[in-house]
């Protein structure tokens, strides 16, 4: 695992010695990525510069270093990922001729690209992976990401540079940079906590889509194929497989996926939260080890967050070597104020928090951990899918405007009673009850989609205009165009990018082997009633998972995010940080937000009138991380003559 950056100084007017320093200065800003080794390589006749900062999981040698430059002197490579089948491309390398000096992956990858061509080798890699490849004789740049989105890879373009990063923080360190808030990028964060692709908060900067290769030369623009589309995954016949076949297949493919992943130099563990995507991971895990694994998990102690207890029952029935981090409020607490600073965009998803600290103490025991992201996506386990084949039938029997009169009761008046009644024992009750009422009043279900996932809203975020998300046309099922939408968007844009920056931050590995792609493109193939049914989402992967853990230890169990109690900490330990950032001035000095709705919001929220912790959080969020950005910004050089982006 790594982190790679460089550029093209289009005016090629720049001395090699120049170069290499600030192919140096981006480098050391991800140095969190890899601290283990670092590179750079530059061409002074093109401008040329590549850097990389190592995590050293395979071959530990000087042979891994990056970036890496091929036998014959052509191309050189700087790259971030795993390669999982990493072997069985080498020997398909080495029967054509190819020569290794080492034993990693990025060798695969370069001799890949050499052999294939750079689209054609990536059609063929089982992995995730962000990189850039320079061919010296073409005078070309290849940039590719993997399918799912799962590595992350920035990229601008100006009049005099293009320049590329796993993250805008070491674009920020190039001496060219200018740039200023996207509006529209604020909007849709704004509405979503998070920043959807292709889409960067700055404006000029853009995120890489999963499954795309950029080619650019200096003379031409860039140039972006898509080489695997999830709209074309999603297409596929389905399969007419039994209840029993689905499970036995898919059961061969997890763990052919979670035996790839655990290849490493170094120690791998893997985050158990006790739910069914996680404990089947662990599950699987431990059957292709001969020793205990470790596994860890975060627990809460408010009551309806704390899943510590669900976990270490697991962990018991497959006998791993198990470690309980016990969360005390004032440790998570503390890291409120400074945790912005470790996303390179505002990042408003809390459960960046746990996940922060499952990370920290994971690393403390292993380099590489596997993790169970990515099951509610491709198995359907999200409550809203449950909505979607069940309820949202049901509901449409009713007349809309007996429909419209029921939202608008819930919406005045009970949300209030209601609180107050469930918010000890239902977390986030009165958001949930008002959530019901809002689409009980739609008729759209794509609309209704957009409803149930909206965090916040774009309007108060007066000049900037959120963009429309995709839709699923090609698809029917309204569980399925639930699902689709959550993988091209959900999935790689929060859900991935919160496991990458926080495991990152820390050094960690983090793998993902149920979005191994075989896997991901056999679930899209299995009829929509073998994943969501009757009411239970992930209907397949249960009957996978008990055949390794008993039923009981799962069945029934209703979801649970990897949340925390955000609500009472606004209202509570978090009142002072977060008038800070939503005072009327701290508002008015951003310039960004419509400081009176704000405002009433947080009256709202401080005085239990309605919750809205997850609209003044995003808000929260951006105003630290920009205190953040301007405290960087002020220890960077600047040049001058550069456009801006």
């Amino acid at each position: 695992m790594c982190g790679i950056a460089g550029f093209i100084d289009l005016r090629r007017a720049t001395t090699a010695a120049a170069l290499a320093a600030t192919a140096e200065a981006m480098a050391d800003r991800l140095r969190h990525r890899g601290p283990d080794d670092s590179g750079t390589w530059v061409d002074a006749a093109t401008g040329v510069a590549l850097a990389n900062r190592r995590l050293a999981v395979r071959d530990l040698s000087p042979a891994g270093h990056q970036p890496m430059t091929s036998a014959d002197g052509r191309y050189v490579l700087t790259y971030n990922g795993e390669i999982y089948d990493a072997d069985e491309r080498r020997a398909e390398l080495l029967a054509l001729g190819a020569r290794f000096r080492g034993t990693s992956d990025t060798e695969v990858l370069l001799n890949a690209c050499m052999a294939w061509g750079a689209e054609a080798a990536v059609r063929r890699l089982n992995g995730m992976f962000a990189f850039a490849l320079w061919d010296t004789v073409e005078r070309r740049l290849t940039m590719g990401r993997d399918r799912l989105g799962i590595k992350p890879l920035y990229w601008l373009r100006t009049d005099t540079l293009f320049a590329f990063a796993s993250e805008i923080t070491a674009l920020r360190a190039h001496p060219g940079w200018s740039a200023t808030i996207d509006p529209d990028a604020l909007a849709a964060f704004a509405r979503l906590s998070y920043v959807p692709q292709p889409l960067a908060i700055y404006r000029g900067v853009r995120k890489l889509a999963p499954g795309t290769v950029l080619v650019l030369s200096p003379d031409t623009p860039p140039r972006i194929t898509r080489y695997w589309d999830m709209a074309d995954v999603a297409r596929q016949e389905r399969l007419a497989l039994s209840a029993e076949d689905a499970a036995f297949q898919l059961e061969a493919l997890l763990r052919r996926s979670v035996r790839r992943h655990l290849i490493s130099d170094v120690p791998v563990g893997v985050f158990l939260s006790g739910g069914i995507d996680s404990s089947t991971v662990a599950a699987l895990m431990q059957a292709e080890q001969s020793r205990p694994i470790k596994t860890f998990t975060v627990g809460f102690a408010e009551a309806g967050f704390d899943e510590a207890a669900q976990a270490r029952r697991i962990a018991t029935a497959l006998g791993t070597d198990h470690r309980e981090i016990r969360l005390d409020p004032r440790e998570a607490l503390a890291l409120v104020p400074s945790i912005a600073g470790l996303f390179d965009e505002p990042f408003a998803d809390s459960s960046q928090i746990p996940t922060l600290l499952v990370s920290q103490a994971a690393r403390a025991d292993v380099t590489v951990a596997l993790s169970g992201d990515g099951g509610d996506e491709v198995f359907g386990g999200y409550n809203r899918y449950l909505w979607a084949a069940g309820l949202g039938r049901r509901m449409n029997a009713l007349p809309l405007g007996l429909r419209r009169f029921a939202a608008r009761v819930l919406d005045n008046a009970v949300p209030v009673l209601w609180a107050k009644a469930l918010r000890p024992i239902v977390p986030q009750a009165d958001e949930k009850v008002r959530k019901i009422a809002a689409i009980l009043a739609l008729d759209d279900p794509d609309r209704i989609y957009d409803r149930l996932t909206e965090t916040g809203d774009a309007t108060i975020v007066p000049n900037g205009r959120a963009p429309e998300l995709a839709d699923a046309p090609h698809l029917a099922d309204a569980v399925e165009r639930m699902q689709y939408r959550d993988s091209i968007s959900y999935l790689p844009d929060d859900i991935l990018t919160k496991v990458d920056r926080t495991s990152m931050a820390v050094s960690l590995e983090v793998r993902v082997p149920l979005l191994d792609h075989d896997v991901v493109e056999f679930a899209w193939r299995l009829p929509r009633e073998l994943k969501v049914a009757n009411g239970v989402g992930k209907r397949v992967l249960r009957t996978v998972l008990e055949r390794y853990v008993p039923a009981h230890l799962f069945a029934g169990r209703p979801k649970q995010g990897f949340a925390v109690p955000l609500g009472s900490w606004l209202r509570g330990p978090l009142r002072d940080f977060a008038e800070t950032h939503l005072s009327e001035g701290a508002l008015s000095r951003s310039g960004m937000f419509d400081v009176a709705t704000i405002r009433g919001w947080w009256d709202d929220h401080r005085v239990g009138r309605r919750d809205r912790h997850h609209a003044l959080w995003s808000v929260i969020v951006f105003n630290a991380w920009r205190e953040a950005e301007a405290l960087r910004s002020a220890m960077t050089p600047r040049a001058s003559g550069l456009a801006s982006p």
